[in-house]
């Protein structure tokens, strides 16, 4: 299950996953993010706030997840990993060639301060 906590004053959408990553975790997510990004044109980050990464549960999961980040890199402005997972590393990496948005990696325990890069980021 991906939880989804989208502040529409801030534009910064939180995402926390708890288990195994889902194909239907992205059809909502995509449903919440494209709503705002028609209201407000972009949205300002997302935040992915996991102490690790969950992985997905199937194949069609790993799909939708790349399907996700094509259809929406381009709208989001930055993207930060609050986590304490390595794998995010080559993660950050290997995306920051493929996505428009602007990445940065945090602590699991300094999500506050992946909002604040954000913030000042985006109006940037």
């Amino acid at each position: 299950m991906l939880n989804i906590n989208l502040n529409q004053e801030s534009g910064i959408a939180v995402l926390e996953p708890d288990g195994e990553l889902t194909a239907e975790d992205f059809i909502s997510a995509a449903q919440i993010i494209d709503t705002h990004i028609e209201q407000t044109g972009i949205l300002n980050g997302i935040i992915i706030h996991a102490k690790t990464f969950p992985g997905w549960d199937s194949f069609s999961a790993l799909t939708s997840h790349l399907t996700f980040i094509k259809e929406h890199h381009k709208k989001i402005s930055c993207v930060a990993f609050s986590t304490d997972s390595p794998i995010v590393k080559l993660a950050e990496t290997v995306a920051s060639h493929f996505v428009a948005a602007k990445i940065k990696t945090f602590p699991f325990s300094e999500i506050d301060n992946a909002k604040l890069w954000i913030t000042e980021t985006s109006s940037s």
